[in-house]
């Protein structure tokens, strides 16, 4: 192992060394994030706007594992530049050390969810461990070794120390060429046992944290195992009339329902000390417990919700079943003024978003602070212990996860997480459509081959779908059941297919006479639009 080498490895151990001890101290208070958590979610605020489509695009919903992973490797190579700025000026890698946890301080203070106190003992602990480690192992790793040792070494491995060697040294001189070489054969040995070793014991340490702080989070936030029965249940489809292999079903599982957001880690709620409040232009402000939420009575309604990130053909979009509190009563017992013409949603941690009080005004359209998804109570992923559900809109402006506040305010008064990024104001879903069926790389044989998707227009349902071939006239779709127009459709088409290679392609058409638009509009700053196609190769039956 060169000397370069042994630099880096004591640097990227030194950088684990502390990042391990500041997740040891993050115990104290383990629902709240880590320095490496806190300096993550201050990146993404920072360059949210021109990253997102690029994270979704190159990750889809693993964007924040990708960061993770980022940002550990970044940390690492932070370690490696601070070993070797201190091997050639003393305390240089230590000032360093420290320079990244006063930056985990300052983005514990800046984040919703941070807690400054502790936040502070986690980098001072964390750049004692670093810094400790560093010294530690460039004493070990490179002051044992003797650079011109090293040099001969790597002459007598060219063969350039040949004539050197032959100098007239006693080969029985514990201090002469073969000695040396012994001693750095052995010393590189050493080397490598104690780079394993340090290794090692830093990923225990680490993991064992990352592990405990997990448990202590999860029981600090209760899920209840059952919710309250809603007051009337929605009678979902008993059957569709058709079924189609690969079709993506009408209710989409919790495990398979699309999860975009801010959130770097998913917050760990503590159910007992959480509260929802109503604040802003109202008469009287209203705080709720998660506990007052569940007493109340509940109700189920069938919304289809899509991320505005979602491009043509997308699977960033989902249909659930959702139980908790209307909206309007909640707003209705908090007095709205007149002149309020914006509802915010506030997170835990710290994400806002905000729609058109104009929204509410359509009696029919759904609007819940949802408590369940799809029978149970909400996952963690999903927002618990509560959030919005608002039919009709994309997620960016209203479907706020980890509800903590709900305030009226002006449209001109206060924008979103998203909307100083480039994005919207005013964000209702588009008509879509997608085709499930075939698959991509599916073998089709001529004949009756099934042709089969989805399309939605929440708030305003599906009237027609139709699919054509190669650009010839478009035929209808059969549809399929649903239980209101506020979720979308399933779609299919018998088609008769012959040999050789031919485009599909889809369109819908909503509840309101509007069809979709062919021309291809990427998803910034309000959604995609376009048709949804597929290449398809036919086999001769």
């Amino acid at each position: 192992m060169t000397r370069s080498a042994r630099t880096s490895l004591a640097g990227a151990l030194a950088a684990a060394a502390a990042l391990a001890a500041t997740e040891l101290v993050n115990l104290l208070q383990p629902t709240r994030p880590s320095l490496l958590i806190a300096v993550e979610t201050w990146f993404v605020d920072t360059f949210a706007g021109a990253l997102k489509d690029l994270a979704v695009e190159l990750f889809g919903t693993a964007d924040k594992v990708a960061l993770a992973i980022g940002a550990i490797l970044v940390l690492l190579a932070l370690g490696t530049g601070a070993a070797r700025w201190e091997v050639r000026r003393r305390w240089a890698g230590v000032v360093l050390i420290a320079a990244f946890g006063a930056l985990g301080v300052a983005a514990t203070a800046r984040d919703a969810q941070g807690s400054v106190p502790v936040g502070l003992l986690a980098a001072v602990v964390g750049v004692a461990a670093g810094s400790a480690t560093l010294l530690l192992l460039l004493d070990r790793f490179d002051l044992r070794v003797a650079p011109g040792a090293e040099r001969l070494f790597a002459d007598r491995r060219t063969g350039a120390g040949a004539g050197a060697g032959a100098g007239g040294t006693d080969p029985a001189d514990p201090g002469g060429e073969r000695g040396q070489l012994r001693d750095v054969a052995g010393t590189r040995r050493d080397v490598m046992l104690w780079g394993l070793g340090t290794g090692a014991a830093v990923a225990v340490g680490g993991l064992l944290a990352r592990g405990v702080g997990d448990g202590l989070r999860r029981a600090r936030s209760v899920i209840p195992d059952q919710l309250p029965a809603p007051t009337e249940r929605v009678r979902l489809p008993s059957s569709q009339p058709f079924t189609v292999d690969g079709l993506t079903p009408y209710i989409t599982p919790n495990g398979d329902f699309y999860k975009i957001d801010t959130a770097i880690s998913t917050p760990y709620v503590v159910t007992d000390e959480w509260r929802l409040r109503i604040t802003g232009m109202v008469d009287r402000e209203i705080e709720l417990s998660y506990a007052d939420l569940l007493a109340r009575d509940l109700v189920e309604e069938v919304v289809t919700l899509s991320c505005v990130s979602n491009e043509v053909g997308g699977d960033l979009v989902g249909n659930a079943r959702w139980l908790g509190v209307p909206l309007r009563e909640l707003l209705e017992e908090a007095g709205v003024r007149d002149g309020a013409t914006q509802l915010v949603g506030e997170s835990v941690d710290g994400f806002t978003a905000g729609f058109p009080t104009a929204a509410l005004d359509d009696p029919d359209r759904p609007a819940l602070v949802a408590v369940g998804m799809n029978g149970e109570a909400l996952p963690r992923s999903h927002g618990f212990p509560a959030r919005l559900v608002i039919a009709g809109l994309y997620g960016y402006v209203s479907a706020t996860k980890w509800l903590s506040e709900i305030r009226l305010t002006t449209l001109g008064e206060e924008d979103g997480y998203w909307i100083d990024r480039g994005w919207a104001k005013e964000a209702p879903v588009k008509t879509s459509s997608r085709i499930d069926v075939p698959r991509r790389g599916d073998r089709v044989v001529a004949g009756t081959v099934a042709v089969a998707g989805v399309a939605w227009a929440p708030n305003r349902g599906i009237a027609t779908v139709e699919v054509r071939v190669d650009g010839g006239e478009w035929q209808p779709a059969e549809l399929g059941r649903v239980t209101s127009d506020d979720t979308w459709v399933q779609w299919h088409l018998a088609w008769e297919a012959t040999a050789g290679d031919h485009l599909l392609e889809v369109r819908a058409t909503d509840g309101d006479g509007h069809v979709q638009s062919s021309v291809r509009v990427s998803p910034i700053p309000n959604g995609a639009e376009g048709w949804d196609e597929r290449q398809v190769k036919v086999a001769q039956g």
